[in-house]
């Protein structure tokens, strides 16, 4: 893919494992084993996502098999131990679930995510029809994307909009996601702003400058 990947349905997983309500409880293990997932969105028939069943979900069963918890414990943990009982999906899932737009930008994504401490998002359409998941490690393929592109996007994007030729010329490289903007520019107080509009480029893990300000001698 050429360019950077701006949107979630760029890098999102289309082939999802899903499973319905009353899908037994060894039969979503079975199927997060063979699908080697860690979570499965429930779904009803019409493809709408009514939750979400992630390994967290099924470990109390195992967690509380062989203990008897004292009532401390029943009154903080009252959640896992309902689900230590479930039978099914239905009573397992955690709902509603967090979902995402496939044209949600995926900064949109990674904040949604961290600020609910969420491994992965359902990905839905205007109706709640499921049409992917994305996962964290889905929102670090920005980091893959190969520097020259990264540094061409630079050079469009950037530099062409704040240091203009023949006053300024910068030259952009990039090294293992580094961007270095160096050259001679006629004025430095864009290079703040400059700062700011790559780091946001996709792929970019940190920017260097080595600016100079206008050649006063030749004045």
């Amino acid at each position: 893919m050429h360019g950077s990947p701006h949107i979630v349905s760029d890098v999102m997983t289309r082939d999802v494992a899903t499973v319905e309500r009353r899908t037994a409880f060894k039969d979503v293990v079975r199927l997060m084993q063979d699908r080697k997932v860690s979570a499965v969105p429930v779904v009803d028939r019409g493809d709408k996502v009514l939750g979400i069943v992630s390994e967290a979900d099924l470990l109390p069963k195992e967690e509380f098999r062989d203990s008897d918890p004292d009532r401390y414990t029943q009154l903080r943990r009252l959640s896992d131990l309902a689900k230590a009982g479930s039978l099914t999906a239905e009573e397992l899932m955690t709902s509603p679930a967090l979902t995402a737009r496939a044209d949600a930008t995926l900064a949109q994504a990674a904040r949604e995510m961290a600020r609910a401490r969420v491994k992965r998002l359902p990905v839905v359409d205007t109706d709640g029809r499921l049409e992917g998941i994305v996962s964290r490690a889905d929102l670090l393929k920005v980091f893959l994307r190969d520097d020259e592109d990264i540094a061409e996007q630079i050079r469009r994007e950037v530099v062409s909009y704040l240091f203009f030729p023949p006053e300024s010329s910068v030259l952009v490289e990039v090294r293992d996601g580094v961007a270095t903007l160096a050259g001679r520019v006629r004025d430095t107080s864009p290079v703040p702003v400059a700062a700011r509009l790559v780091r946001a480029v996709e792929g970019v893990v940190d920017v260097e400058f080595a600016l100079d300000g206008p050649d006063r001698s030749s004045v």
